[in-house]
């Protein structure tokens, strides 16, 4: 169920999403507000879980990640014990910054990070090492075109 949020809820939301290090100061000044009520919002939205973090972002290719992959995996394999193995595993691996498990033909799709193809064959021959899987396609992002975390308020 979706949390009631108001317009100032919202406005809080957007500039938490821009910049979670500005100061309640700040972020109350360009919402049109003071410092206590922001607070209070602020704190109401962790409570509620609409906020379950705050955190930093980090410029991959910086810190050598240069090889982002969307990994297409298919599994013959459906019963409980595989899947608890098979996310246990994905859970274990730095590598994996996003993981979906999809309706159609493709089973999963992982968004994996890494310095370059042969960090990735490492990755690769790590996972199939640890679980069965049917058919795996891996697929190296030439451009990153857009990424955000912010979502649509």
């Amino acid at each position: 169920m979706a949390a009631r949020l108001d317009e100032m809820d919202r406005k809080i939301l957007a500039e938490l999403q821009e910049d979670a290090a500005q100061s309640l100061d700040e972020i109350a000044k360009k919402v049109g507000s003071s410092k206590t009520p922001v607070w209070n919002r602020i704190r109401r939205m962790k409570d509620s879980g609409v906020i379950l973090r705050q955190t930093v972002l980090l410029e991959a290719e910086a810190l050598g990640l240069e090889a982002c992959f969307f990994v297409l995996i298919r599994t013959s394999e459906h019963e409980a014990e595989w899947q608890a193995k098979f996310l246990r595993a994905l859970r274990e691996r730095p590598e994996v910054m996003e993981a979906h498990r999809l309706a159609g033909e493709i089973d999963y799709i992982l968004k994996v990070r890494v310095q370059n193809a042969r960090a990735y064959d490492v990755f690769y021959q790590a996972l199939i090492s640890e679980v069965r899987i049917f058919n795996v396609t891996a697929l190296l992002s030439m451009e990153e075109i857009k990424s955000t975390t912010a979502l649509p308020l």
